[in-house]
C-alpha cells in the first residue's frame, strides 16, 4: 500500500529530484502515461524528470489523498517554476507536446488528480487528468 507516510517519502524524493529513490516506489517496468508522455521503463523515467527539472523547479502540494491496496489517488497543486526558459521547440524534440512553454522566473500551478495502480506496493501505473484552480 502507498499509503500518506509512504507518500510523503515519495513527494520529498520527487522534491529533492533524488531519481532513484522515486524510481524505487515503481514496479519495473514503469508505466506512466499522462498530457501525451508515455514512460515505460526506469530509465525513461529517470531521463524525463531529469529534462524536465533542468528547466523548472516543480513542487507537490497534496489537497487531498485517499490510499487502498491496490490504488492511491492525490489531489493535488503542482507548481512549476521556469529556471531554464523551456521552449515549444525543446518540448517538442523531447516528444512533449503536451506541456506548455516556461520562461525563466514565470510560475505555472496546476491542480492534478493523479492516479497510482499499486502492485505489491509499488506503483504499477500513473494516471493524471487536470482541474481548474
Amino acid at each position: 500500500m502507498l499509503n500518506r507516510e509512504a507518500y510523503d517519502r515519495y513527494v520529498a524524493a520527487f522534491n529533492a529530484k533524488d531519481y532513484d529513490a522515486v524510481a524505487d516506489f515503481y514496479v519495473d517496468p514503469p508505466l506512466m502515461t499522462f498530457f501525451g508522455v508515455e514512460i515505460r521503463s526506469r530509465r525513461a523515467l529517470k531521463d524525463f524528470y531529469a529534462f524536465l527539472h533542468d528547466h523548472v523547479n516543480e513542487s507537490v502540494r497534496v489537497l487531498n489523498f485517499a490510499a487502498s491496496e491496490t490504488l492511491t489517488a492525490i489531489d493535488a497543486v503542482i507548481r512549476v517554476e521556469g529556471v531554464k526558459a523551456l521552449t515549444r521547440e525543446a518540448l517538442d524534440a523531447q516528444g512533449l507536446h503536451g506541456f506548455f512553454p516556461i520562461a525563466v522566473g514565470e510560475v505555472q500551478e496546476m491542480r492534478q488528480f493523479i492516479f497510482y495502480t499499486i502492485s505489491n506496493g509499488l506503483i504499477a501505473r500513473v494516471e493524471c487528468a487536470l482541474a481548474p484552480l
